[in-house]
């Protein structure tokens, strides 16, 4: 093993103002843990999307029924809460979970050797989307499950999908200036992609909020809209996916695109239809909350694979990265001034 430097009062001083640096400057991980702490935060973000549709789909949404604590008087969950207390808090302790994940990303990618300011800063847009978004939870509580905040609830956890997928993507490359791998008219077929799944999970959203199962035993308000009309566009919107999704692979093919993009193109098809087929069962077997569970895993998983074909459009070659030096933890005295 070897010798730990002696950490003295100027070193305190530097991890209190800069900890990451600290960290930095004694730590080098290698690029496999540096993918798996990203892999983690995105894996997270998808976790926290799907125990948050368990809670909704068990009408647990009001278990706890204030926040930041359970009850008035309870920071967790009591005995008289019975399950919905337990499934509701169980949740909102995942959160931290969630932060730690990111957290632990941020680290991990700040003290990679060469510095990537790139990637630092996608981990700390993930944070910031974290904490946004239990702020907005906890109104979602506050006002009742009002079915709007829970919508904007759902579309701020696919954002933070969106950046973590980004981010897993971009740590397995290089910091090159990106290169296309494919012509014009195949980039903007997949911008119309991306944007008809946007459109597709945001209407799903409202299908969710004029729906039956709105996330608590009581009496809810829904969206006023014809759930029947709503979920007729969603099945319209999905089905656009799927043919542009088609098409693009059709066109990939065609002009004899890398592998990349092909692979990245038919799995997201392949997802497309597994979803599809999910979404008619449930759709003609009055919304059984497993199938609609397994439904919301599915749009994470299409939405994750739909930013992969994106990203797998171009390619970012290693070049060195300008960033901040960090010198090896040689002497105690080196060290302070290094980070000081």
């Amino acid at each position: 093993m070897g010798r730990v430097p002696n950490l003295t009062r100027a070193d305190a001083q530097a991890a209190l103002r800069s900890p990451l640096a600290f960290i930095a400057a004694r730590w080098s991980p290698d690029p496999r843990t540096v993918r798996r702490a990203v892999l983690a935060a995105l894996v997270m973000s998808v976790v926290i999307v799907v125990t948050g549709g368990a809670v909704r789909l068990t009408g647990s949404g009001l278990g706890c029924p204030t926040w930041p604590k359970c009850t008035d008087d309870s920071l967790t969950s009591t005995r008289e809460m019975g399950v919905h207390g337990v499934i509701e808090f169980g949740n909102r302790l995942l959160t931290y979970v969630l932060c730690a994940a990111v957290g632990w990303a941020i680290v991990a990618v700040r003290s990679e050797k060469p510095f990537r300011r790139g990637l630092t800063r996608l981990g700390w847009a993930q944070f910031w989307i974290v904490m946004g978004n239990a702020i907005l939870g906890g109104i979602v509580v506050l006002v009742g499950l009002n079915p709007y905040t829970v919508a904007a609830h759902f579309l701020l956890s696919s954002a933070l999908i969106a950046v973590a997928a980004v981010m897993w993507q971009r740590v397995r490359e290089g910091d090159g200036e990106p290169r296309p791998l494919v012509g014009k008219p195949v980039r903007q077929l997949v911008w119309f992609l991306v944007i008809a799944s946007v459109l597709l999970i945001a209407v799903g959203t409202v299908v969710t909020g004029a729906g039956p199962h709105a996330g608590d035993s009581s009496e809810v308000a829904r969206m006023p809209v014809d759930s029947e009309m709503v979920s007729k566009l969603h099945a319209v919107l999905a089905w656009v996916v799927a043919t542009l999704t088609f098409a693009l692979w059709f066109l990939l093919k065609a002009v004899d695109a890398p592998e990349g993009p092909l692979h990245r193109t038919r799995e997201l098809f392949l997802i497309i239809l597994a979803q599809g087929v999910i979404g008619y069962v449930q759709y003609f077997t009055d919304l059984p909350e497993v199938l609609v569970g397994a439904h919301m895993f599915g749009s994470c998983v299409m939405w994750i694979w739909v930013v992969r074909v994106l990203l797998s459009l171009r390619e970012r070659p290693d070049t060195p990265v300008a960033g901040p030096p960090v010198p090896p933890a040689q002497s105690s005295d080196a060290t302070s001034a290094s980070i000081a």
